[in-house]
């Protein structure tokens, strides 16, 4: 993909392999808004806005290497989509969804995101992160709270910034890992690593899978959840199964499962649903 790295933006010219509405609104992150000019994220500490010119895409940064990182910019999304391609029900979603870019993720911000985000609608989880962010720091943009601020708070805490029930699992799986135990599991296999996840608390097999795949970059996994349910059945088979359903796409797609998930419910959570 073309573009160029400056001291304070990037610039990125080929707008066929990189689209921040298919970027961010794909399911895989949420602290990020939409404004009059564009998109902001803002990830850890981080801080972009995205805006688009007529020839390309700019990123004004002053961390434009983290950037480059983040949105995975040396990865070549058009081989991906080529290999892809060759498969019929990813014809479609592809076309549509042709600028996702799988982001590169802070493991730790993943996880807890994640936890949040079991059955709660993008809205609310992006509502309860800034709650979250903007107890701890009064920034126009404050960061993601660091572990040791995460676990001086109280079950009540969570509550309090619209957790609900995912307010015990947060408090508990605070005291069950850590960033850095996160990390050392890095050496695992996929399979151990899932294990190791699912015996968290508040993690279950789809929040796991968004885990590998968002947090550790496992393309070998495919998150199953309500719309990759209908999308299975509607264009395989009848199946409840969402292990069974998992099992069957990743012997489909391999490694490159992870981008296939993306581009398939990207595709049936904001075409088809309408």
């Amino acid at each position: 993909m073309l573009y160029k790295k400056f001291k304070n933006k990037i610039e990125i010219y080929d707008k066929s392999q990189f689209q921040p509405q298919h970027i961010l609104e794909c399911g895989q992150v949420f602290c990020f808004e939409q404004t009059e000019q564009g998109y902001t994220v803002f990830p850890g500490s981080h801080f972009a806005k995205i805006q688009e010119k007529d020839d390309c895409y700019q990123i004004f940064t002053t961390s434009a290497d983290f950037f480059e990182e983040y949105f995975d910019l040396k990865t070549d999304y058009k081989a991906i989509k080529d290999r892809l391609f060759r498969t019929k029900i990813l014809s479609q979603p592809i076309k549509f969804g042709y600028g996702i870019r799988i982001l590169k993720q802070d493991l730790f911000e993943v996880l807890i995101s994640f936890i949040i985000s079991a059955n709660n609608n993008i809205r609310r989880i992006k509502l309860i992160l800034s709650r979250l962010r903007r107890h701890f720091s009064s920034l126009m943009q404050p960061p993601f709270p660091t572990y040791q601020q995460l676990l001086s708070c109280s079950c009540e805490f969570f509550k309090s910034i619209g957790c609900g029930y995912r307010s015990q699992y947060l408090y508990n799986v605070l005291r069950q890992t850590s960033p850095k135990q996160l990390q050392e599991w890095s050496g695992l296999g996929t399979t151990e690593l899932r294990k190791n996840l699912i015996k968290l608390s508040g993690v279950g097999p789809k929040v796991a899978d968004c885990v590998l795949l968002f947090g550790y970059g496992r393309k070998d996994v495919f998150p199953v959840d309500t719309w990759i349910n209908q999308m299975y059945n509607k264009f395989y088979q009848p199946l409840s199964n969402r292990e069974q359903i998992r099992n069957n796409l990743i012997a489909q797609f391999g490694d490159l499962s992870g981008y296939a998930q993306q581009y398939l419910f990207y595709y049936q959570r904001s075409f088809l649903k309408k």
